[in-house]
């Protein structure tokens, strides 16, 4: 069975990797996660599309990423960033 990666480890990882987010920035996260009522997945999904598209946390595009997400259709990961594809949040741009 699949270990699954909590939000905890996923924000720790990336003050590990430099990305320093403030406590606001976490509590805001957490927020956000409650509010929609999103799985872990799907918020972490959101978060690394803001960091890439954004190249530093920004609440209202997480908020606005994450709500699109959030809707019963989307069920996989892939499903999740060919949504954002269609909205022109392609990956490849990114980097």
């Amino acid at each position: 069975m699949k270990q699954q990666y909590t939000l905890a480890y996923f924000l720790e990882d990336l003050w590990a990797k430099g990305f320093k987010l403030s406590d606001e920035d976490v509590r805001f996260i957490y927020f956000g996660m409650n509010s929609t009522n999103a799985p872990v997945w799907k918020v972490i999904i959101a978060l690394k599309a803001t960091l890439q598209f954004q190249q530093t946390f920004d609440g209202s595009f997480y908020m606005g990423v994450l709500e699109h997400i959030s809707t019963r259709g989307i069920n996989s990961k892939k499903k999740a960033w060919k949504v954002l594809e269609a909205k022109g949040l392609s990956k490849r741009k990114a980097l």
